[in-house]
C-alpha cells in the first residue's frame, strides 16, 4: 500500500481530485501554503494499492500544469531595497509528488 502527497497549485486541486475521484482514488483536500512564493496550494492525500501508483501520477501530470508565476516582494522594515525584494518571474511546477510506503491501514 502507498500513500501519495501531492502538493498542487491551487487552480489545478479541484479538477486534479475530481479526475483522480472518477479514476476510483479516494482523496484527501487539504489547504497548504508554499515556503517560496508564500501563496496557497493544496496537498492532495491518496491511498493506493501498489499498484495505482503510476495511473494516480500519469492523472496528476495530466491535470497539474506548469507555470510562471510572479513572486512578490518580501522587504522587511529597515532592509530596505535588495535583490529579493524584487519581483521576479519564476517557473512553478504543476505538482510536487512525494510516494510513502504504508505499512497497516484501517477505515475505522
Amino acid at each position: 500500500m502507498k500513500l501519495i502527497l501531492a502538493i498542487v497549485n491551487n487552480d489545478d486541486s479541484a479538477i486534479a481530485a475530481a479526475a483522480l475521484t472518477e479514476a476510483g482514488f479516494f482523496v484527501t483536500k487539504l489547504s497548504t501554503t508554499g515556503g517560496f512564493l508564500m501563496v496557497g496550494n493544496t496537498t492532495l492525500l491518496i491511498g493506493t494499492e501498489d499498484t495505482g501508483v503510476e495511473e494516480a501520477v500519469k492523472i496528476l501530470k495530466k491535470h497539474c500544469t506548469t507555470r510562471k508565476q510572479t513572486n512578490k516582494p518580501t522587504a522587511t522594515f529597515g532592509a530596505g531595497l535588495q535583490n529579493f525584494s524584487i519581483p521576479k518571474e519564476v517557473t512553478v511546477s504543476g505538482a510536487t509528488v512525494f510516494v510513502l510506503n504504508v505499512d497497516r491501514m484501517e477505515k475505522l
